[in-house]
């Protein structure tokens, strides 16, 4: 059976040191960063609130098309790291969206291959915030 310990302390560090270079490739529009965290597959997907690719060449595209900047987040509300083993991993991020009255939520999914980590499943939304 594979060993699925949660949250090894340098797994979970690999992870968010992946993350945080793939949060700035999204503000500094490095494509080539956002496509080299991403599994290059027809599996993958990402999901947000305008775009949806299904497959690596549909997510590149979008990547392409996203101007640089700042984009939709503000502020950071809280980030989860949650590791299972050394090879499977999930990202949680909640954060106050720019310029709005929401909250933004990201998830990602992790799984490390023989060339490295990579993202096989993404997805963004928006909502109210609690009243």
């Amino acid at each position: 059976m594979t060993d699925l310990t949660p949250n090894i302390p340098e797994v979970v560090a690999e992870i968010r040191e992946l993350f945080e270079r793939y949060e700035k490739a999204l503000v500094d529009k490095n494509v080539e960063v956002l496509d080299a965290t991403f599994w290059d597959s027809p599996h993958t997907i990402r999901w947000s609130t305008n775009e949806h690719g299904y497959g690596f060449d549909e997510i590149h595209a979008q990547r392409v098309r996203r101007p640089p900047g700042p984009g939709t987040k503000e502020a950071r509300r809280r980030l989860e790291i949650r590791t299972l083993g050394r090879d499977i991993a999930t990202v949680n991020l909640e954060y106050k969206v720019r310029g709005q009255n929401k909250i933004g939520r990201q998830t990602q999914t992790w799984v490390r291959f023989p060339e490295g980590w990579k993202v096989i499943n993404a997805h963004v939304s928006v909502i109210e915030p609690d009243a």
